[in-house]
C-alpha cells in the first residue's frame, strides 16, 4: 500500500517507512496545487494513494463518499515524525490487511 501523508505529517515518513509503503508521498512533495482538500482527495484516488491524516475531515469525507481513496485516521495527535513511524510499525499489519478489506478508514490510536 503506499500512502499519501497529509500537511501535517512530516515528509521524513515517507523515507522512514519504505520498507513497509514503498513510493509513499507527502502532499507538499506531490506539488504546489494540493492546498485543497478535494484536489488531495482526487490526487490520492488516482493515484492508487492512502491519505494519511491526523484530522477528522478526510475521515468524516471516506465515511460520506466511500473509497477510493482509502483513508488512514491517526487519532494520536500532533507527534515526533518517529512517533509517527512507530505507530505506523506497530499497526502494519491493520494497514495490510485494511487495503484488501472494503472498509473505507482506518482509525489508529
Amino acid at each position: 500500500m503506499k500512502l499519501l501523508f497529509g500537511e501535517n505529517l512530516s515528509f521524513k515518513l515517507c523515507e522512514r517507512i519504505n520498507d513497509l509503503f514503498p513510493g509513499s508521498s507527502q502532499v507538499r512533495l506531490a506539488g504546489p496545487a494540493m492546498t485543497d482538500d478535494r484536489v488531495v482527495w482526487n490526487y490520492a484516488a488516482a493515484n492508487g494513494l492512502a491519505l494519511v491524516t491526523l484530522d477528522a475531515d478526510f475521515a468524516e469525507r471516506a465515511a460520506l463518499a466511500g473509497r477510493p481513496p482509502k483513508v488512514i485516521w491517526l487519532r494520536c495527535g500532533n507527534q515526533s515524525a518517529a512517533a509517527i513511524e512507530r505507530l505506523l510499525r506497530d499497526h502494519a499489519e491493520a494497514i495490510a490487511a485494511f487495503e484488501q478489506n472494503t472498509a473505507a478508514c482506518l482509525e489508529i490510536y
